[in-house]
């Protein structure tokens, strides 16, 4: 009862506080927060590498964010909005209530608890002060150039005009982070090139035929050109998402390999949906395509093994497959357009 009961003050604390911090949130954060889903920021991220003059791409990731947030950090951070001494000796409870491991409890002395209702909360008040503040300081103080900011929880892109600028803030970013006991993953940082010259500096400077990708928010994300022949950014599945999705599909279907056809249908109905609402974006129309066939096949094997003698043919296969499963076709506007309509007021995500 008492873990119930702790459950539900946790979320009454975290409702109060995302009043408080959703006033000081800066506009580039946006993992977390009520009203911005991913792919806002995907599309935010994509007009602002388009209509700015980026060339740059500083792809960052945290190393093990949430298992290093320091408390001592954390309680200062929030002393600066809250003086209710109660709720913050609550809070403090809850970072130090411990870990199970192995049958053996361990008192925490850093990170957040996970899957707690305020982890999440607790994460974005730490780098609103450790990172967001500083970038947008550093943006206006110290940056030659156009600089752009998108952030989602510890995954976060910015983006540079200048070269100087980029290695410069990445530089200062780790110095801030160690002053703050966070490092930047080794093998998941990079500064690449990217933006509508990036091509030619790629030829010209590196030696390389074209420009580098970026993953983000389960999209990889690469130069490209639209109809016209102008630049854009160019968004598809990230394959080893896609692979991912494919296993655990199998792995299901083989669960329900005796299960009636309709039952079976429904189930891979809702996933291939489910799949589609998010990565039916502009430009990636193939991995939709891709993951539909193969979660036929995936269904077509899973029928043919339920019998030896099974007569099921690839026609009969693909006329189910037909009856059941959505067709790929994109879901999403481009980037552009639902940010036009969300700044008029006119989009649903508001």
């Amino acid at each position: 009862m008492a873990a119930i009961e702790d459950k539900i003050v946790q979320r009454a604390v975290t409702e109060v506080l995302n009043a408080i911090y959703e006033a000081d949130f800066l506009g580039f954060s946006y993992g977390f927060r009520p009203g911005r889903q991913a792919h806002v920021a995907l599309d935010f991220l994509a007009v602002g590498i388009r209509f700015k003059k980026i060339s740059w791409i500083l792809d960052a990731d945290v190393r093990s964010y949430f298992d290093r947030i320091n408390h001592d950090w954390m309680l200062r951070f929030l002393e600066h909005r809250i003086a209710d001494k109660r709720m913050l000796a609550l809070i403090r409870k809850w970072l130090k209530a411990g870990v199970l491991e192995h049958g053996k409890w361990a008192t925490s002395e850093e990170g957040v608890p996970q899957g707690s209702s305020i982890s999440p909360l607790l994460a974005n008040v730490y780098l609103h002060y450790v990172l967001d503040l500083w970038a947008h300081q550093w943006r206006n103080r110290h940056a030659r150039g156009d600089v752009i900011v998108v952030r989602w929880a510890d995954d976060f892109v910015v983006g540079f005009q200048y070269g100087d600028d980029a290695t410069c803030f990445m530089e200062a970013l780790r110095d801030r982070f160690q002053r703050f006991l966070l490092e930047l993953h080794p093998d998941k940082t990079r500064l690449i090139r990217f933006g509508r010259f990036a091509h030619r500096d790629c030829r010209r400077f590196d030696g390389r035929k074209k420009p580098e990708t970026f993953n983000f928010l389960g999209l990889s994300h690469a130069c490209g050109v639209n109809r016209g022949g102008k630049f854009m950014v160019r968004r598809t599945t990230m394959g080893k998402r896609l692979t991912a999705k494919l296993h655990e599909v199998k792995a299901e279907l083989r669960k329900r390999m005796h299960q009636p056809v309709p039952e079976q249908g429904s189930w891979l109905r809702s996933v291939v949906r489910g799949y589609f609402a998010y990565h039916a974006v502009p430009g990636n129309w193939k991995a939709l395509g891709t993951f539909r066939t193969q979660c036929t096949r995936l269904w077509y094997r899973t029928l043919r093994r339920r019998s030896h003698k099974s007569r099921l043919t690839w026609n009969r296969m693909t006329k189910i497959a037909d009856a059941w499963l959505p067709r790929a076709r994109i879901l999403h506007p481009y980037p552009e357009q639902r940010l036009a309509d969300r700044i008029r007021g006119k989009s649903r995500m508001q």
